[in-house]
């Protein structure tokens, strides 16, 4: 049997989502919960991988295996061998053909960010953070230049193991709800440390240290040289990735609805 999963977890604790030697990954505590759960061994495979400190609002992974419980078993079962900062939010009974990762047509990403003089406090850890104001108007303007598809090496990662940097980015929204600003990012794939390192030129950007004109410079060049340094993961979540409807898959998590 083929079950999917949707996950939401607090990254700030993990090594990121791939196993690790250390144990200290969102992937091996998925597994050891599974394994104890079903008594016996549980691979994982996930939609896209998340480095450590970001989280995750509907990773959707898939396994194998012998075990038959029902769908509504794997989400209580699951969740009562996980550590508090992660839980199954549903399970699906799925076709063997079913791949979490080649069948995404998409993959979604918000970035949360507070500008205030003041650094985080109780919110430390889930945003990023800016002392500097904010111009909208030049954030815009330079996200229209990175639309549609292109070479993002300026913005990939030196451990990429990506067989390419071109991709396709679909929408970038920039919006603010008082102190906290949020952008969305959706693409048909990202590069390793792609958004934060977009993230880390939009605000060289919008915080007036560049011109919006200097965003197409950045990405001519091609080369992370170029690019301003990467970002913080504090405010980075995944917020899962998107599949065609034939799957019958969620495409929100109750943790939609607390994100700024």
């Amino acid at each position: 049997m083929r079950v999917a999963l949707g996950l939401s977890y607090q990254g700030g604790s993990y090594e990121g989502w791939q196993s690790q030697s250390s144990g200290n990954t969102v992937q091996d505590q998925l597994e050891l919960a599974l394994g104890r759960f079903c008594d016996q061994p549980i691979r994982t495979l996930c939609a896209g991988r998340t480095d450590a400190g970001v989280h995750a609002l509907m990773q959707v992974v898939h396994f194998d295996t012998t075990a038959e419980r029902e769908q509504n078993a794997w989400v209580r079962g699951t969740n009562s061998f996980l550590p508090p900062g992660i839980a199954v939010q549903w399970a699906r009974h799925m076709p063997d053909e079913f791949h979490c990762r080649t069948h995404a047509v998409a993959r979604r990403y918000a970035y949360v960010l507070l500008e205030s003089p003041v650094r985080p406090s109780v919110e430390a850890g889930r945003t990023g953070w800016v002392f500097r104001p904010l111009d909208q108007a030049a954030m815009e303007e330079a996200a229209q230049v990175l639309l549609g598809e292109h070479d993002f090496s300026s913005f990939r990662a030196a451990q990429c193991q990506s067989h390419t940097p071109v991709k396709t980015l679909r929408r970038i929204q920039i919006s603010r709800r008082g102190v906290f600003w949020r952008f969305e990012f959706e693409a048909n794939a990202f590069l390793h440390h792609m958004i934060r390192n977009l993230m880390g030129s939009l605000l060289c950007i919008g915080q007036g240290m560049k011109p919006a004109s200097w965003m197409q410079e950045v990405l001519d060049a091609r080369s992370r040289n170029a690019a301003a340094p990467t970002f913080s993961p504090d405010g980075l979540y995944f917020l899962g990735p998107v599949y065609e409807a034939r799957w019958g898959l969620p495409e929100r998590t109750p943790a939609y609805d607390w994100l700024p």
